[in-house]
């Protein structure tokens, strides 16, 4: 038996005080089942530990609903698609950890999910049938807890960032917190590869501001940050979903936010200057004051610049005035807004917004979507962004999105936490949607990306190529099943290294330490680095 600091029961209240007072004995599996094709046993553990209500198989006749409510994208919901034999759909810790339990006892993974965007759909979906996999989902553990005299909230894995960013606002406008700006995106994926959205300049990435989190690892032990240890907390914060367990809730350290902000949308057409602008912008734009963040959206032939401004109109009306005069800022282009006000305006596109958007989850998915994602290192010739042009005018074209760094970005070092990406200028994204059905419109429009993404291959980051491990990109490369310890790890670093450069290695390290028998894997998820390849490699 294994000893732990654990939570017996860790009910939506998420009472963090009383997880201290107890401590006792959770029994623990020492070593994983070999890989089996009879899920009997695993079903039957199921049914022996856990609620009726809360096991779902494909015999169930809500299963179809449960799977795709968290589902964004139609591209996984195909009859051809592999899918869970189970899903456990927690309302407590103790469910997690009983699927755990189950599943590494007969040789069955499981996924967890936290019911927001998955670019690949790794959360519940296979690319092969011949592994059979469970998903243990975490939409019903998603209570927010703020505590606004310690400028902390404990939120659950399973709440959205709306969700959070509601909470937060409704118990003070003067806190806020530099997370993603799409109110539907899951809060443990997120945090687990690191997330950034428009405060991060000011105040850095969303896992920057994790102070705690309590996990369930590989032996189903319920662990916060002191018994897993800094290396697991570490590896939690930015190193991707899926791979080291599955983390029910995070402590997060709230920032402050002025009682003021000013947003803006400019718009630059193509004959409008657009090209130099944009030139122009990736020099500004990462050494803007830390109070300012302007990204830029193209699409069709139009280049949109946005910002958000900690401060009021004339303040902004004045930097860019100094910093970017390029783009003739005048002060009736500002709007001066709170917080959480900006947080509607920028997922919504408009003002007067009710708050209460942001708890809307969404209930079935309604598009097509593939996404792609590069760093980029030195400013990309006017040239390159003139015959860009002529790719956003094709058939089947998407839209492309440059968020800046700088600021607090370039102040943490690059092995601070998993995410490495510090010191880039900017994060550059292709992004298609389509509602079409049919081999040939997916063709099209995935076509599209990875030629547009091959042709800006020249100008961004390399040695290794950059990617954000949040926008996930199965094109990287994938794990096999078959793979040994050594030759899996070495397959991984094509797309490990792309997500984590020099970071990886130590991810692998602490697979090793924690999940050494690869209990948490799919196509993408970090693999146990052994003492065969370490030797190799240093010897």
């Amino acid at each position: 038996m294994a000893i732990a600091r654990s939570r017996s029961s860790f009910a939506l209240s998420l009472h963090v005080a009383a997880f201290f007072a107890i401590v006792h004995h959770v029994a623990s599996v020492t070593t994983a089942a070999a890989p089996s094709t009879d899920t009997a046993p695993f079903l039957d553990c199921l049914a022996a530990h856990l609620p009726s209500g809360a096991v779902y198989t494909p015999a169930s006749q809500s299963y179809t609903s449960v799977l795709e409510c968290s589902i964004k994208n139609l591209l996984f919901v195909t009859p051809a698609t592999p899918t869970p034999i189970a899903i456990v759909a927690a309302t407590r810790a103790s469910h997690v950890q009983h699927a755990v339990r189950c599943g590494a006892r007969h040789g069955v993974r499981v996924r967890p999910r936290s019911g927001g965007h998955d670019y690949e759909g790794l959360s519940y979906r296979s690319l092969s049938a011949a592994r059979p996999f469970a998903v243990v989902d975490l939409p019903a553990l998603r209570a927010v807890r703020v505590d606004v005299r310690s400028e902390t909230a404990w939120v659950g894995s399973g709440a959205t960032l709306g969700e959070l960013y509601y909470a937060i606002a409704n118990h003070s406008a003067g806190l806020g917190f530099p997370g993603g700006v799409g109110p539907t995106v899951g809060v443990g994926g997120h945090l687990s590869g690191g997330g950034f959205g428009l405060l991060l300049r000011k105040h850095g990435l969303a896992a920057d501001n994790v102070i705690d989190a309590i996990i369930v690892d590989a032996k189903g032990r319920l662990l916060d940050r002191a018994a897993m240890g800094e290396d697991l907390f570490w590896a939690i914060r930015g190193g991707g979903g899926g791979s080291f367990g599955i983390v029910l809730s995070w402590k997060l350290r709230l920032v402050r936010v002025p009682a003021t902000v000013t947003v803006f949308t400019i718009h630059r057409p193509r004959n409008q200057s657009a090209t130099a602008l944009i030139t122009r912008w990736q020099q500004v734009a990462p050494v803007l004051p830390r109070d300012v963040f302007l990204r830029v959206v193209l699409q069709n032939q139009d280049a949109q610049f946005e910002s958000l401004y900690l401060g009021t109109c004339a303040g902004l009306a004045a930097t860019m005035s100094r910093s970017f005069p390029e783009l003739s800022m005048k002060p009736e282009d500002c709007i001066e807004m709170s917080w959480i006000q900006s947080v509607l305006y920028f997922a919504f596109y408009g003002t007067g917004k009710p708050m209460e958007l942001l708890l809307d989850r969404g209930t079935k998915p309604e598009r097509y979507f593939k996404a792609k994602s590069d760093y980029v290192t030195e400013p990309i010739p006017g040239h390159v962004w003139e015959s860009t042009w002529s790719w956003l005018l094709k058939d089947g074209a998407g839209l492309l999105i440059m968020d800046p760094y700088g600021g607090r970005m370039r102040r943490v070092a690059p092995s601070a936490t998993p995410f490495p990406h510090r010191r880039e200028l900017y994060n550059l994204q292709y992004y298609g949607f389509w509602f079409k059905n049919g081999t040939e419109e997916s063709e099209k429009h995935i076509g599209w990306i990875r030629g547009l993404h091959r042709e800006m291959e020249p100008y961004v980051s390399k040695n290794p190529t950059g990617a954000y491990v949040n926008y996930r990109d199965l094109d990287l490369g994938v794990n096999d099943d078959d793979d040994n310890a050594v030759n899996g790890y070495e397959k991984a670093r094509v797309w490990g290294e792309t997500y984590f450069k020099a970071n990886f290695e130590r991810l692998a390290a602490v697979k090793a330490k924690v999940d050494p028998h690869d209990f948490f894997r799919n196509e993408q998820t970090i693999p146990p680095l052994s003492s065969s390849w370490k030797g190799l490699s240093h010897g």
